[in-house]
């Protein structure tokens, strides 16, 4: 059996869960998620803690139980505390600006860029060359993240573009004559 499918996940104080045999949903402070169930997978909610055991033993079905346990921890931990991801504007004149659901981004380009938020997802710029997603879904957070860092992503001989808070950007020696 997968090692991440053994641990069970806890359920903190105020999370709700609902088990279907077509879906999981999860609610919490932060709002409700729902993931669709997996036939090799059998969930059990045993006195606050959710149990992934696989349906047969089978290589996919073990596979899939770690798997369906830590969609279903993030989503836990979705809806209590949330998740976040950073990113940083690097470039003389690169600023955004975040604007109710819509984010705003002059990143060297003739026209500004205009970003519409989808609904759970949050977007704040503490400073104009900081920007910071929140939300309850991580796989969302980090596609709206990744979205946004495509727009203009970090070029390598200067720096250049959107980046991670966390990225490190190897930068090239230009050639010489």
């Amino acid at each position: 059996m997968s090692r991440v499918g053994k641990m069970p996940v806890t359920l903190p104080q105020g999370v709700e869960v609902s088990i279907q045999p077509d879906e999981i949903s999860i609610k919490g402070s932060g709002g409700s998620l729902s993931l669709s169930q997996n036939a090799l997978v059998r969930i059990a909610n045993r006195e606050g803690k959710l149990s992934f055991e696989p349906a047969n033993d089978s290589r996919e079905a073990n596979a899939m139980s770690g798997t369906m346990r830590q969609l279903v921890n993030n989503m836990v931990v979705g809806v209590t505390k949330g998740f976040e991801k950073k990113l940083s504007l690097v470039g003389v004149g690169y600023k955004a600006q975040a604007q109710g659901t819509k984010l705003n981004l002059s990143v060297g380009y003739s026209h500004p860029v205009n970003k519409d938020m989808p609904v759970g997802i949050s977007v704040a710029t503490p400073t104009p060359t900081e920007i910071v997603i929140k939300g309850a879904d991580r796989q969302r957070v980090g596609q709206i993240a990744a979205e946004i860092r495509a727009i203009r992503p970090p070029e390598p001989y200067k720096g250049k573009g959107v980046r991670y808070a966390d990225e490190k950007i190897t930068i090239k020696e230009t050639k010489k004559k």
